[in-house]
């Protein structure tokens, strides 16, 4: 299993696949192992350079609390010592966070950058979500941290029509979710506490993908919205009936989005 010391601490990666780097960043509760479903198809065309960030998959623990500014850090020291100096940076919700806040600070690093589900912001109903997904995490128990954050990562759609596949998900966090993993959440969630990129998003001047869902509850249209108004030159494009979680709600129309926008990315298309 390849990791890399960074900052004294062991962070876990994968790499898959040939031709240009994209980096992929997790949400909150993801890791490496989210992905796979997509490596396939993926690193048919790109080289898939997967990272599972400070307090996330198989990457060590946090000693103590942080900000999202720690993951920029750790993640540019990687990079050099995978000898990677300019990549495609795509984050889905939280990772999407980390990715603004790489851009801002190591612009020269990002040939691309790919925002899904995500926001430049945590407003008080965000706060006020983080404060109850961190109650639910303190339990350590599967069932109460489920029924807590799941109806709300899914659209409803999906969550009455997958129901029984998503109880056997409850039934795999109870197995692999221990007190180490729950205690390592609360960090990442509280990390993102005062998160607001909004008033300098003008400054990321690569190529950009916004990625909104229909039924996101979590990070609704409007703050891909502020994204888009923000970052000049970006596209926006909306995945109809799915919600926070739209790379599992549709899988075939996230990975064409991703895959299409970095093909792209450096031809100057007009129509006229």
């Amino acid at each position: 299993m390849p990791y890399l010391e960074v900052m004294d601490k062991k962070i876990y990666y994968e790499e898959h696949g040939k031709g240009e780097v994209v980096v992929f960043l997790n949400g909150i509760m993801m890791s490496t192992a989210s992905w796979a479903p997509f490596i396939k198809a993926f690193s048919s065309q790109h080289k898939m350079l997967l990272v599972d960030l400070l307090d996330q998959g198989r990457s060590d623990k946090a000693d103590d609390e942080y900000t999202q500014d720690l993951h920029v850090e750790m993640l540019k020291e990687l990079l050099e010592k995978l000898n990677y100096h300019k990549v495609h940076l795509f984050g889905v919700s939280y990772g999407g966070e980390v990715a603004q806040l790489f851009a801002l600070k190591y612009q020269d690093m990002v040939k691309s950058l790919i925002l899904s589900n995500t926001t430049s912001y945590t407003d008080r109903s965000m706060q006020d979500l983080e404060r109850s997904w961190d109650y639910a995490a303190t339990t350590h128990d599967a069932s109460v941290f489920f029924s807590s954050t799941m109806p709300g990562i899914y659209s409803y759609k999906f969550y009455e029509e997958n129901y029984e596949w998503l109880k056997e998900r409850e039934i795999q966090f109870g197995k692999i979710f221990d007190e180490e993993w729950y205690e390592g959440f609360r960090r990442a969630a509280k990390s993102a506490h005062n998160l607001n990129t909004t008033e300098r998003l003008q400054k990321i001047k690569v190529p950009t993908l916004i990625i909104s869902s229909e039924l996101d509850t979590v990070t609704p249209l409007k703050y891909q919205e502020v994204l888009y108004k923000g970052i000049p030159n970006s596209k926006w494009v909306l995945i109809k009936d799915a919600g926070h979680a739209s790379m599992y709600e549709k899988p075939y129309e996230f990975m064409s989005l991703v895959m299409g926008f970095i093909s792209t990315t450096q031809f100057d298309i007009k129509i006229k």
